[in-house]
């Protein structure tokens, strides 16, 4: 008898620890931010999450964003927060399409501008039906997300593009990227699109962690911007491609600036972590 009281009591002791160590593991999640890098081939796609607040910036080439999504979301989760489309080329856009199938979206953050291809008159049919949100990107606007469980903030602001190109069907596209920047607490990661040198002349702020602009390509990343931003770690989005991608320019003066490359091609999925005060990188 008395062995059995003390199984039942041992039995009982597990209980609370294991209610013990899940609440402190639910617990210090919400007091944390991962941005995923997905290995998405030759293209764009990042997913964010904060206190379950859940963001995809762009959706990659093909459908390889779904298999991701799945790997990140709990299977009953159909719902993403926050969607943002930095530009309507297809290696950011083709993917999207089939997400906004799949999901419930409520809020989507894009620019509006004008790409006269199938894909692209798909997705504005699409987020039509979704009946979300819609936010048009300039600079100077803030988008919300949920306050950490700490004494720090957490904001996204957006820096470019300077003014409205809703409506507009311009030639270089990559040049109406949104640039956004993602900012937790005492870290910041800056996400830039396909955006070419001609615009990041007229940018000047400070990171820790940049999204390479277009993939790595020599048309980006001038050394005069990543000494501006200054960032420790640059990650580049990139696949097998016949572009050159990503220049060995760009990795000499991301190696000359001492920031710390990461490319996910070689890595796969790329796993940042921050806490607001100090970042991990996850590979």
């Amino acid at each position: 008898m008395k062995n059995k009281k003390l199984v039942y009591v041992f039995i009982g002791v597990l209980v609370v620890l294991n209610v013990f160590f899940w609440k402190i593991a639910f617990d210090s999640e919400d007091n944390f931010l991962e941005v995923t890098f997905f290995d998405i081939g030759q293209g764009d796609s990042i997913f964010i999450e904060i206190n379950d607040f859940q963001i995809l910036i762009d959706g990659g080439p093909d459908l390889t964003v779904l298999e991701k999504l799945g790997q990140e979301m709990l299977p009953q989760d159909r719902t993403i927060d926050l969607i943002i489309l930095t530009h309507p080329d297809h290696d950011h856009l083709f993917g999207l399409l089939e997400v906004l199938k799949r999901y419930e979206v409520k809020n989507i953050l894009w620019t509006g501008v004008i790409k006269n291809t199938a894909e692209y008159w798909e997705w504005v049919n699409l987020i039509e039906q979704e009946q979300a949100n819609i936010i048009i990107a300039q600079a100077g606007q803030e988008i919300s997300t949920p306050e950490p469980k700490s004494d720090f903030g957490s904001r996204m602001i957006v820096h470019y593009p300077f003014e409205s190109v809703e409506g507009r069907e311009l030639k270089q596209v990559n040049d109406t990227s949104i640039v956004i920047e993602l900012i937790y607490g005492e870290i910041s990661f800056l996400f830039t699109g396909d955006i070419t040198k001609k615009i990041e002349r007229d940018l000047d702020i400070d990171s820790d962690v940049l999204k390479v602009g277009h993939h790595g390509s020599k048309t980006s990343s001038s050394s005069d911007f990543l000494e501006r931003v200054s960032p420790e770690v640059a990650v580049i989005s990139v696949g097998e491609n016949t572009y050159g991608h990503p220049s060995e320019v760009v990795l000499q003066n991301l190696d000359n600036s001492g920031i710390k490359t990461l490319i996910t091609r070689e890595l796969g999925d790329i796993k940042i972590v921050s806490d607001g005060n100090f970042f991990s990188i996850n590979k």
